[in-house]
């Protein structure tokens, strides 16, 4: 985790959010969070969100204790070192059942988890996944407004409403920025039809090596009247095998070229 926030400004960036298991790991590592306070002051960095308590649309009881436990290790972390959003994932559990359903029991999940993390200053972005059945622009904005609570919002991740396929550029350029929590920028490709998705090997792609219009997409989240943070997510079983450091100044380069030099 410290060579994360340390290797994120070496390459230029601002802030970073950091991967949910590393915090685990953290803290079950039994060190503190003021050792990482002590580097994003050091790096002068922000940590801008956690990534992620997964899950969420689950309905049994053990399930939801679960994530409620999650939610409350995390959002006492995100307080701990300046952190203000932790990112939900809704995934399978509620497959094949009537949206209706889906927008309602996941909704009251999130309620619980937005409580709770109000008590520690912490907002929560929504992440609809492009193989879930909450995967487009609209369900997202539909479940936002039934959990009906002003910290919980949702992340743009071009990859995900690309590949879910419902969700088309000019509809995020139509959206209220309030809504909209942090930009996930990336790349990528679909897999052939009959052939299963991996992720990790399907965002394996820099921007301008994949299949998305990423200009098309950046150009949208402008239009919104969107001013927070873009993060460059790189989701790939290869890249993460590679030098840590030249990945990150890949990254760093990419959002610099086709974000903040237009």
């Amino acid at each position: 985790m410290l060579s994360d926030i340390r290797i994120a400004k070496q390459a230029g960036f601002a802030g970073l959010e950091m991967a949910g298991t590393k915090v685990h790991d953290y803290l079950e590592s039994g060190l503190k969070p003021e050792l990482v306070v002590q580097a994003l002051q050091k790096h002068e960095m922000q940590m801008i969100s956690i990534n992620d308590v997964a899950h969420v649309e689950r309905t049994d009881d053990a399930s939801i204790h679960q994530m409620l436990k999650e939610t409350e290790v995390l959002s006492q972390f995100a307080k701990n070192v300046g952190c203000t959003c932790i990112q939900l994932v809704p995934l399978l559990a509620l497959e094949r059942r009537p949206w209706s359903e889906i927008r309602k029991l996941t909704a009251v999940n999130i309620r619980r988890i937005a409580e709770l993390g109000a008590e520690y200053g912490v907002r929560f972005q929504l992440e609809p996944v492009a193989w879930s059945p909450i995967h487009s622009l609209s369900q997202s904005l539909e479940l936002i407004e039934e959990v009906g609570r002003d910290n919980f919002g949702m992340v743009i991740d071009f990859w995900h409403l690309w590949y879910g396929g419902k969700t088309k550029p000019d509809d995020v350029a139509k959206m209220d920025p309030k809504s909209i929590y942090n930009i996930h920028f990336g790349d990528g490709k679909k897999n052939p039809p009959g052939t299963v998705c991996d992720e990790t090997d399907l965002r394996g792609h820099y921007v301008g090596d994949g299949d998305i219009p990423v200009r098309d997409w950046v150009a949208a989240v402008k239009a919104s009247g969107y001013a927070g943070w873009w993060s460059y997510e790189l989701v790939s079983a290869r890249h993460w095998q590679m030098d840590t450091q030249l990945v990150a100044d890949m990254t760093s380069r990419l959002l610099d070229e086709y974000v903040f030099t237009e």
